[in-house]
């Protein structure tokens, strides 16, 4: 069964969406995910069965199937708060005026009181006594009602209502500041069209991006964005890229080439073929990954929302001793120790902390997203931070990968056409860069007819029969397990052994280039205090060698096959420590390799299904310099995360001791709770900047 997406619409706070996902967990859904940063749920399963549940847990929660945002209800429901705060300040401001100002504390005074209570926080009320016949009794609705309702029984009822009033106010602002925070990072991504023009019985509509088939024709603007992944059927370019990939630099594009989703046309009139409809796009892709990145959570977000399960009922434990306890031993009045235990409760609410927290993971992959980089989840942007040993492949990852014949050495009285062709046509088969470049140098049509049969060596080459000639092209290992008699083995660079017949006919060399940011990739990975460095590599020692000089690298590893890659990550795993062990690749032929590392990152992958499927990490351009990137944000995350917990926790425990001590008002309590939240809210959306 497909998981499938719901919209939580009112969806206001972090521990609720814990409390869901729990429910849900224990109606037996096997897989329910709730991600409060993007108001949504992933559940496998009966979706009725789900709806139901999260009703009975949330009955503010409006459960949608399709994916949008009412902006026009949220805000109608912002107008209707606004305009009860308003009418139950005045009413508070008129009480207070009457007690304190007039000295006149009767029925109609107690009447303003409770009319104001009501007004601001009737929503809170019914919160709390349907949540608590729903089994959850420590939320933090329940835990203001007991409060305020305890403060109106010991006659503090301008306290009652203030606290009310200032916990709804509070919680406005924040839903504000976490609205404004999903905003902005939903911005970072601004990826989608608006409309497309799709070109119908010869005239041009604006249509959807969702209307658009397989093979429709759209034309594309100057200053429009693409809609969905198209190639071009007419027309040149330049095309902003940025949002895809982080780079500032525009791309040229022209008739045959692939254009995707999210890109920008900046100059010439385009006319595309559509290739994907929009939720196979790049676009959707991109969007979906970073959004369900909360769904894997962090060690740091799972140990929060463990910890806040258990303060809650310990700290309500804690108030219910204070009012209780120090009356029966001191005999003293019950009026001031219960008034602490209120204290206690109004800041027991564990909210700041469970918001902030997958806010500021959200935030992190958000910002990463804005590079070009996609990170699948939480705990990979935990792990990233940890980053001790890096693996780098050497093709498409470290080098350009674009090989070109650079010489022919000829030997036993062959010609250099002779070997070149019949190379050509052994490689017509192999999509190996090696054997495109062979077959780039020979630059005529291949007749595959002229091959009758074909055998790849994994790991040596290939064999083949061209009419009634073998021949046979690969390593040097090939060679000796042929028992070819050659007079060559070690040669500085990529080559490929060519024996016709049985007989040694010479071999090519095939150069490849190092990316130009290769050098500063390795720099920042060793400033920030990555371990070791290495490179493993299916290619020759000597080359390996090489390239592992120029770019300073700690070590390599080099003609290895795809098993050989695995060993040697297994090998590494040994030496990472407490850190963790990071494999680059180009994401197509390195999937097992990507899946063994702790933190598999996929290279090159603009647009390559198999390397967005594999990999953990993946790098929409082409450039390594971008993994320092990631393990930065990484970091910045990290600390922000931690800040806010130690902040949160800080405030609460002072105001718990405060509390007792009877040095803490009400008033106070819920200003602390309040702001915290607040202040943490603000502080996770500064990892966006």
């Amino acid at each position: 069964m497909m998981p499938r997406k719901l919209k939580l619409e009112g969806l206001d706070c972090a521990s609720c969406a814990y409390e869901i996902e729990e429910a849900l967990r224990k109606e037996g859904f096997k897989f329910a995910v709730v991600n409060f940063a993007t108001k949504e749920a992933i559940i496998e399963g009966d979706i009725e069965k789900a709806k139901e549940v999260i009703k009975k847990v949330e009955p503010d929660v409006e459960v949608v199937e399709e994916v949008h945002i009412h902006d026009h209800a949220h805000g109608e429901f912002e107008k209707r708060t606004i305009y009860f705060i308003g009418i139950s300040l005045v009413l508070f401001t008129i009480g207070i005026l009457m007690r304190y100002y007039y000295a006149i504390d009767n029925t109609l005074v107690f009447g303003l009181f409770l009319a104001s209570y009501l007004i601001s926080g009737w929503k809170v009320l019914k919160s709390a006594i349907v949540n608590s016949l729903n089994g959850n009794v420590f939320d933090e609705n329940f835990l203001i009602a007991v409060a305020t309702i305890g403060a109106f029984l010991i006659k503090e009822y301008p306290e009652g209502v203030a606290v009310m009033l200032f916990y709804v106010i509070g919680e406005f602002l924040q839903d504000m500041a976490v609205d404004k925070s999903r905003r902005s990072i939903k911005a970072l991504l601004a990826l989608k069209a608006e409309y497309a023009n799709l070109v119908r019985d010869g005239t041009v509509v604006k249509v959807k991006p969702e209307e658009l088939k397989v093979g429709d024709i759209i034309i594309v603007k100057p200053g429009e964005k693409v809609p969905v992944d198209g190639v071009i059927i007419e027309g040149t370019s330049s095309v902003d890229t940025s949002a895809l990939t982080g780079e500032s630099m525009p791309r040229t594009v022209k008739e045959g080439d692939e254009i995707l989703s999210g890109m920008i046309n900046l100059t010439g009139l385009l006319k595309v073929r559509v290739t994907r409809e929009l939720s196979e796009s790049t676009v959707s892709r991109i969007l979906e990954l970073v959004e369900n990145a909360s769904a894997r959570k962090a060690k740091t977000e799972k140990f929060i929302t463990r910890f806040a399960h258990y303060y809650t009922p310990a700290v309500v434990g804690i108030a219910t001793l204070i009012a209780t306890v120090p009356p029966l031993v001191f005999k003293e009045s019950f009026t001031s120790w219960v008034y602490r235990a209120l204290v206690i409760l109004v800041i027991s609410c564990p909210c700041a902390l469970v918001l902030s927290i997958p806010l500021g993971y959200f935030g992190g992959i958000g910002r990463a997203a804005k590079e070009g980089i996609l990170i699948k989840g939480s705990n990979y942007l935990d792990a990233l931070k940890d980053a001790s040993i890096v693996a780098f492949d050497k093709t498409g990852t470290l080098t350009k990968g674009v090989f070109k014949v650079t010489k022919i050495e000829t030997r036993n009285g062959f010609t250099e056409e002779e070997i070149l062709r019949f190379a050509a046509l052994a490689e017509a088969h192999s999509n190996h860069p090696i054997a495109k470049a062979i077959r780039e140098a020979y630059g005529k049509e291949i007749n595959e007819a002229e091959i009758t049969e074909y055998e790849e060596i994994a790991g040596h080459g290939v064999r083949a029969r061209i009419d009634s000639v073998e021949v046979m092209v690969g390593n040097d290992k090939l060679l000796h397990r042929s028992n070819i008699e050659h007079d060559t083995c070690k040669v500085k660079g990529t080559i490929a052994h060519v024996v016709i017949d049985g007989q040694y006919a010479g071999y090519i060399v095939i150069s490849d280039e190092i990316k130009e940011d290769a050098h500063l990739a390795v720099k920042e990975l060793k400033r920030l205090g990555v371990r070791k460095v290495v490179m493993v590599t299916g290619d020759s020692r000597d080359v390996a060698e090489e390239i592992a000089k120029q770019l300073g690298l700690d070590g390599f590893y080099a003609e290895l096959l795809p098993e050989d890659k695995v060993k040697i990550i297994e090998k590494l795993e040994k030496e990472k420590g407490n850190g963790k062990l990071v494999f680059v690749g180009d994401g197509i032929n390195d999937a097992p390799v990507l899946a063994r590392a702790d933190v598999g990152v996929a290279m090159g992958a603009l647009g390559s299904d198999a390397a967005i499927e594999t990999a953990d990490v993946v790098i929409m351009d082409d450039k390594p310099s971008k993994l320092p990137k990631a393990i930065q944000i990484a970091r910045k995350t990290q600390r922000i995360v931690w800040e806010n917990i130690i902040f949160a926790l800080g405030v609460k425990l002072a105001f718990i001791g405060l509390g007792i001590f009877g040095k803490a008002t009400m008033w106070e309590a819920v200003f602390a709770d309040v702001g915290v939240a607040l202040i943490a809210v603000f502080n996770a959306m500064r990892v966006l900047r």
